[in-house]
């Protein structure tokens, strides 16, 4: 296995770290379809209980 010759200085340690970190994106979101609520995608809406218009878990409203 390869060693390094030389130490990787703070700069390039950073500039490395700052690439990675500007490549991140913020979750999508999307409305659902069945109250119109803001959620993430791929995700069953937390306020109905909702995903691909089948409920499948109790929602907020439905507990009270």
């Amino acid at each position: 296995m390869a060693t390094p010759k030389r130490r990787v200085s703070h700069s390039r340690t950073h500039n490395r770290k700052a690439h990675w970190l500007g490549a991140l994106d913020v979750p999508s979101l999307t409305t659902c379809s069945h109250c119109g609520e803001t959620i993430q995608t791929y995700r069953a809406c937390p306020a109905c209980g909702y995903y691909r218009g089948r409920q499948v878990v109790k929602g907020s409203e439905e507990k009270e």
